[in-house]
């Protein structure tokens, strides 16, 4: 599995089937982005929550690759009503098994909105992803705040990877998510939610340096990782 950094929140993952999952797909208007929307390729799309720098271009790629809009209930329908054919709703606790592995959608500590014509619009709650694939497992926290339920989730799975925010500000910022890693236990820490405006500038390196030996990697946008099960 090769699981690729596209800048803020968006990441892109590769199945050892070939199955093309992108998370949060905010590429218009990421100045960090190392492709452009027209660029991007997916099977399916999970979204977070609702905001617009993870909404993003979920619509337009969606539409394009005749990808699955994977997410909350509301976020779902509001794909549906602008035409976008495949969707599955999910919410807080529960899971389901795609072909390409298992999604569990878990709490976040975060409001989600999107504001169209000036006007903010209810896009049900934050979330986290835990995905089950090729054998491994992978975290993404989407943007959170620290809560103590974290542990939970480190208990209850493995986790290979977590994907988690540090930009401070709107997330949790560099200290909170060394907790955050503390309670999860993943094997490989990845920092994300940074950096792409002023006010959430956070220096990566730094927080990876803080975590214990080989867990923290700070990927640049393109930048891949692959997991192989042992």
């Amino acid at each position: 599995m090769q699981i690729t950094y596209h800048g803020h929140a968006a990441v892109a993952i590769t199945t050892n089937a070939g199955h093309k999952l992108l998370i949060d797909p905010f590429f218009t208007g990421n100045p960090l982005a190392d492709i452009s929307a027209s660029e991007a390729q997916a099977d399916y799309i999970l979204i977070t929550h609702g905001h617009s720098d993870h909404i993003g271009d979920m619509v337009a790629i969606a539409k394009r690759c005749d990808a699955m809009v994977i997410a909350m209930v509301e976020i779902a329908e509001y794909a549906t009503s602008l035409g976008v054919k495949k969707t599955h709703g999910m919410n807080l606790g529960g899971s389901f098994t795609f072909p390409f592995g298992r999604v569990k959608m878990v709490p976040a500590q975060h409001s989600s909105s999107l504001t169209i014509d000036g006007v903010a619009h209810y896009m049900g709650l934050a979330a986290g992803l835990v995905l089950t694939i090729d054998g491994q497992c992978i975290y993404h926290a989407g943007d959170t705040n620290y809560f103590s339920d974290l542990r939970l989730i480190g208990r209850e799975h493995l986790l290979d990877v977590a994907f988690l925010p540090i930009g401070d500000n709107f997330t949790m910022g560099p200290e909170e998510a060394l907790l955050a890693a503390a309670d999860l236990n993943a094997q490989l820490v990845v920092p994300i939610h940074y950096n792409t405006f002023p006010v959430i500038e956070q220096d990566p390196e730094s927080f990876a340096q803080k975590l214990p030996a080989k867990m923290g990697k700070v990927l640049q946008p393109g930048e891949s990782i692959t997991l192989e099960k042992s």
